[in-house]
């Protein structure tokens, strides 16, 4: 990553996924599962739900859902996340492609 001096203070551009840049292990499912819980938290929004009421909906206790609106999703897989996502009125697709890299990589894309 390109690094760089702005007033005095060196920043360096991210790679697009915060978790690889900070060196942690699963930096992609990471990524994946924080977006999830970001259109989460904008459905329980947008559908005027308190977290009980959410946990109900989705299929979840409501300790799950507050641990999930301060950032610690790590007690729900991704497909948990997106059972949630459907229960709250999403459609998810996931599409699979080769690629031209010897490994591939995860990518969430928010319509």
């Amino acid at each position: 990553m390109k690094r760089r001096l702005i007033d005095g203070v060196e920043v360096q551009r991210s790679s697009g996924n915060v978790f690889a840049d900070l060196g942690l292990p699963d930096a992609d499912k990471l990524k994946i599962k924080s977006g999830l819980v970001i259109e989460i938290r904008k459905a329980m929004r947008r559908l005027g739900l308190n977290q009980q009421e959410a946990a109900k909906r989705m299929g979840i206790t409501q300790p799950k859902v507050s641990d999930m609106m301060r950032g610690d999703f790590s007690n729900l897989s991704e497909r948990k996340l997106m059972d949630c996502l459907n229960r709250l009125g999403y459609d998810i697709e996931i599409k699979v492609k080769p690629t031209s890299a010897p490994v591939g990589h995860l990518m969430l894309a928010i319509a």
